[in-house]
């Protein structure tokens, strides 16, 4: 759907099951389109609910079977360690959030009173989990055929732009060619970790001299830093 396409949909009936099925392009069984937007924490503060775990766990073997079948047909001269990274790069943290922003997920996700309060809708983590979960949810109820569809369809905005294609690859490496072309500073991160050992989150900042002050979280400090110096590079190339 292009962006005129998504903006109406969520300007008609924001944060709704038919607007994401408008967004999608693809109609999903409602009910298990609502067990792929439901997070833990609103499944705890509403009596144990059923959460979306299983399906990402599907998804993401789904996802990383499309992206792989599609880098090795569309791409045949590219040798197996770059097919390699570009598929790292497409089944990512830092770009399935960038996905889902894209199309607006934020608005349709099932979070606790908590974690909405704390900034959970523009998580990358929950943003990411969340597109694994619906991809998993297509494969159940339409089939590996349009199941893949979807994923051709979400990663395309990544194949088609260059630029954003590279940054999702290497964001750390993209910010600091952004940040001494633009003699803006040398980008310098710092990382927080919460929760229990066995689920523990990272939050990355990364400052770039006066100019910019970008956040990421992630499973780990390498991912949340990928997430803060994605956003940081967007922050700087919107000021140039």
């Amino acid at each position: 759907m292009n962006a005129a396409g998504v903006s109406a949909a969520r300007g008609a009936q924001k944060g709704s099951l038919a607007a994401l099925q408008q967004v999608l392009g693809l109609r999903i069984d409602e009910d298990l389109l609502q067990l792929a937007l439901t997070h833990r924490s609103f499944a705890y503060e509403n009596g144990g609910l059923p959460t979306n775990e299983r399906l990402e766990f599907l998804g993401d073997s789904i996802l990383g079977q499309a992206v792989t079948v599609m880098l090795y047909r569309d791409f045949p001269l590219l040798p197996e360690g770059d097919l390699a990274k570009r598929r790292a790069s497409l089944v990512s943290t830092t770009a399935l959030a960038e996905i889902a922003r894209g199309i607006g997920l934020g608005d349709f996700v099932r979070l606790g009173k908590g974690e909405t309060l704390t900034g959970g809708r523009d998580k990358s983590s929950i943003l990411a989990d969340t597109v694994e979960a619906l991809i998993g949810a297509a494969y159940l109820d339409t089939g590996v055929e349009s199941a893949t569809a979807l994923v051709l369809r979400l990663i395309q905005p990544m194949l088609s732009d260059p630029g954003h294609f590279g940054i999702s690859m290497d964001p750390k490496t993209s910010l600091q060619e952004t940040a001494a072309r633009l003699g803006a500073g040398v980008p310098v991160y710092s990382v927080a970790e919460s929760g229990p050992d066995h689920s523990k989150v990272f939050i990355a900042t990364v400052t770039v001299g006066s100019s910019v002050t970008a956040t990421g979280e992630g499973t780990s400090k390498k991912h949340a830093e990928m997430a803060a110096a994605l956003d940081a590079w967007t922050r700087l190339r919107t000021r140039t």
